[in-house]
């Protein structure tokens, strides 16, 4: 079985969906159908229609998941020992060369990405790129508006 890499806080957030969806979104789904079917009439039930398509979106949210959580490599980055260089889980200090500007990103697992909140994902160009490198390397990122160097400023186990 193929394992996927996850932080500890990427683990954290989808543990806590899972307890969301199983302790407050499936009763209450659940409770909307009965009252639903107390209405009479399915065939022209808007209200059981609706809540029987939430019930399926929260069961399938559960199995995927449950499936994600099965299959997760967690790794602590705190509990590794600092090396200079770039792995998964690391924050790392860049400085792009060409516009001079200072910019900060912690590699994570697909499902914890959020470029807003500077976590990119293991499979990014960026990370791909900087991945193995050490403080004080160049790397060039191929990006759709063409290449960017940066140079790797700092690699934090944060």
């Amino acid at each position: 079985m193929k394992r996927y890499p996850m932080t500890v806080d990427g683990e954290k957030r989808l543990r806590a969906e899972l307890d969301d969806l199983k302790s407050v979104q499936r009763p209450k789904v659940i409770e909307a159908i009965a009252e639903a079917r107390e209405h009479g009439d399915l065939k022209e039930n808007a209200e059981y229609h609706a809540a029987r398509e939430q019930q399926g979106f929260i069961e399938g949210r559960i199995q995927e998941l449950e499936g994600k959580l099965s299959t997760a490599q967690v790794i602590d980055i705190s509990t590794i020992p600092k090396s200079g260089k770039v792995i998964f889980g690391t924050t790392t200090d860049l400085y792009n060369l060409d516009t001079e500007e200072e910019v900060r990103y912690q590699i994570v697992g697909d499902d914890e990405a959020d470029i807003k909140a500077g976590k990119i994902s293991v499979n990014s160009p960026i990370a791909r790129a900087l991945i193995g490198k050490e403080e004080g390397d160049v790397v060039v990122v191929v990006t759709p508006g063409g290449e960017v160097e940066y140079e790797i400023s700092e690699v934090h186990h944060i």
